[in-house]
């Protein structure tokens, strides 16, 4: 099957039939900027270790994690976060799992309406082409299934955080470096982890930066947005 993210032409080499409803909506034509297919013994193990899932959706996952090996060749990284766009900007939001970051997502749909979009509720694609960075949907959205396939500039990442107020602040690339690393993706190739680096530093020294201590209620929305407005 051949699909489209980020502006990639991918060629995914799937065994099983999920694969190809997973990702309906996706679908692209044209040559291929790389190939992917999870090895026999690589998927034999994942059955293995995970005999109460589907062997169609394991493999999805491993399919999703050697994508985001791949993309780092062009610029692309995943992000662990919930991804919405406001007037066809996108806002990020990243936080430890449990913190809120679905129910801010609903204080927004409710805030803006018809000027509020779901770019991806749990793992976007963030690209960056011509020195700046685009939040990119893809099926892997979580499992509330939000998102569809848009592409939209960031306008701020905001680091989501559970308080008794309402309040934010924008915070300098040094203190957001931490959280945003233990968000991306990890992995043991010197080069990949080398270029994931340098993609961190980038989005950090492009992307505005803000901490949102909030307690859900609908104020929050207004906080958070009015204070990611520059």
């Amino acid at each position: 099957m051949i699909i489209k993210l980020a502006g990639l032409i991918i060629d995914v080499k799937n065994k099983y039939s999920y694969f190809n409803d997973f990702c309906r909506g996706f679908e692209a034509e044209g040559k291929p900027h790389f190939t992917v297919e999870v090895p026999d013994k690589v998927m034999k193990k994942v059955i293995e270790e995970n005999p109460d899932c589907s062997d169609g959706y394991l493999e999805s996952l491993e399919i999703y994690r050697i994508i985001c090996r791949k993309i780092l060749k062009y610029d692309a990284m995943l992000m662990h976060c919930a991804a919405v766009a406001v007037d066809g900007e996108a806002y990020l939001f990243t936080a430890v799992s449990g913190t809120g970051k679905t129910t801010h997502i609903r204080l927004w749909a409710e805030k803006f309406g018809d000027r509020f979009l779901v770019v991806n509720g749990d793992k976007p694609i963030l690209r960056m082409r011509n020195g700046k960075f685009f939040a990119c949907g893809t099926p892997w959205r979580g499992k509330e299934n939000y998102g569809h396939n848009v592409v939209a500039p960031i306008k701020a990442v905001c680091i989501l955080e559970r308080g008794e107020t309402n309040e934010i602040e924008k915070i300098a690339p040094h203190e957001a470096i931490s959280t945003v690393l233990t968000q991306t993706l990890r992995t043991s190739d010197m080069y990949e982890m080398e270029k994931m680096l340098v993609l961190t530093d980038k989005l950090l020294g492009s992307v505005p930066f803000y901490r949102l201590r909030c307690n859900m209620d609908p104020e929050a929305a207004d906080v958070s947005y009015n204070g990611m407005q520059e």
